[in-house]
């Protein structure tokens, strides 16, 4: 896992992207979700909790919303308490909400403790890169509003989407190897190993992740690069400072590879990709039409 120095409010765009990326650690049982009493004034924290209460139709609750949460548009009208990673407990606590709705990795862990020993019922949400830890975590919002039923009609049709998207790839014989880069700062390629959204939707999308050895986002060695042999780079787009194909195929080990000779880069919308939410069955049928073309079939 990589951790990231406090941010100010000009480094935030790249930090809402980062913390798409970041893995997760397993939630304690005893801080299993409940149900609010109040759900008159809630707080959402994290960009796909904020999505599945949209997607619910319980938007009517929320009274704020984290900095990660741009999805739906109709959120940014939502007061922002802060960068998910990076909250402050004054921040979180100034709108008077009757609950607290977090997913987990929110933080910093002072802050959360600080959040959870308030008078404010706090839920945290886990997150697992799955089609069970999607239903799972539409479940437990759905109970948390005290909405199960709905939550439970959302959650059959997510899963019933996420088993089609993955099926659309299902004939592919050939499949291609993605590397997945974060950052290229300082000429450095910042690359995405197992256990991170990223790794989990390049599968579900009928790819390779080209990186073998490591867990969580790390910086890659040249010759790592080079052995990785990817044929196509995957990029979040509206995560941070742009960084241009010129830019990106100019490094001289992304150049040497299969991906860097045919200059094929692929970017997607940050939350879009890597939210793991109600639109992870869209964001999976597009990836692997990006990568497979026609061979994908609907």
């Amino acid at each position: 896992m990589v951790s990231f120095p406090s941010l100010s409010r000009q480094k935030l765009a790249p930090a809402i992207g980062l913390s798409l990326l970041l893995a997760v650690l397993p939630v304690r049982a005893e801080e299993a979700a409940t149900a609010f009493a109040d759900t008159s004034k809630i707080v959402a924290i994290g960009g796909s909790i904020t999505e599945i209460v949209y997607a619910l139709g319980e938007e009517g609750h929320l009274v704020a919303r984290d900095s990660t949460s741009r999805y739906p548009e109709a959120a940014l009208k939502l007061p922002d308490v802060g960068y998910m990673r990076q909250l402050s407990p004054e921040g979180v606590l100034s709108v008077n909400p009757s609950g607290i709705l977090a997913l987990h990795g929110s933080g910093p862990k002072e802050a959360v403790d600080v959040l959870r020993k308030s008078s404010v019922p706090f839920i945290e949400v886990p997150e697992h890169y799955t089609h069970d830890g999607i239903r799972e975590k539409i479940r437990l919002v759905g109970k948390a509003l005290g909405v199960d039923a709905k939550a439970d009609r959302l959650a059959a049709e997510v899963g019933a989407g996420l088993k089609a998207a993955e099926k659309q790839t299902a004939s592919i014989k050939e499949r291609k190897r993605i590397l997945f880069v974060l950052s290229t700062q300082g000429g450095k390629i910042l690359a995405a190993g197992s256990d991170t959204a990223a790794d989990a939707i390049v599968r579900l999308a009928g790819g390779v992740n080209a990186v073998e050895g490591f867990s969580g986002y790390k910086q890659m060695s040249d010759e790592a690069i080079v052995t990785a042999k990817p044929d196509v780079i995957l990029m979040m787009d509206n995560a941070g400072p742009a960084v241009s194909d010129d830019e990106l195929f100019s490094n001289p080990s992304i150049a040497s590879t299969p991906a860097g000779l045919a200059r094929k880069v692929i970017r997607m919308d940050g939350g879009y990709l890597l939210g793991f939410g109600p639109r992870t069955a869209e964001a999976i049928h597009d990836l692997a039409v990006s990568l497979y073309g026609r061979q994908v079939t609907d």
